[in-house]
C-alpha cells in the first residue's frame, strides 16, 4: 500500500523561480552592469559576502559580476595611468 499519492509531487527549493525576473540577482546585475558598472561592485560585495549561501544558483552570475567589477577596474587603472604620466 503507498503512502504517498503517485502524482502528488512535492515542490523543492530549487523548483522556486529565482527573484529578478527569473535569471537571478547575480546575472541580473552583470546585464544591468553595462549600463552602470558600480553594479558590479555591489554584486562582488555579495559573492564575497557569501550571499550565494541561500541559493546556490546565484553563484555563476555573481562571479560573472565579480570578474567584470575586475576588467572594469583594470580599465580604469589603465586609463588613469596614461592621462596621469
Amino acid at each position: 500500500m503507498l503512502i504517498r499519492d503517485v502524482e502528488d509531487l512535492q515542490t523543492g527549493f530549487y523548483d522556486k523561480p529565482l527573484p529578478c525576473f527569473g535569471c537571478g540577482v547575480g546575472w541580473f546585475s552583470f546585464l544591468l552592469g553595462f549600463l552602470c558598472p558600480l553594479i558590479w561592485y555591489y554584486a562582488t560585495i555579495l559573492y564575497f559576502g557569501n550571499y550565494n549561501r541561500k541559493d546556490p544558483r546565484e553563484r555563476a552570475g555573481l562571479a560573472a559580476s565579480a570578474i567584470a567589477a575586475m576588467a572594469c577596474s583594470v580599465v580604469l587603472l589603465i586609463i588613469a595611468a596614461t592621462f596621469f604620466l
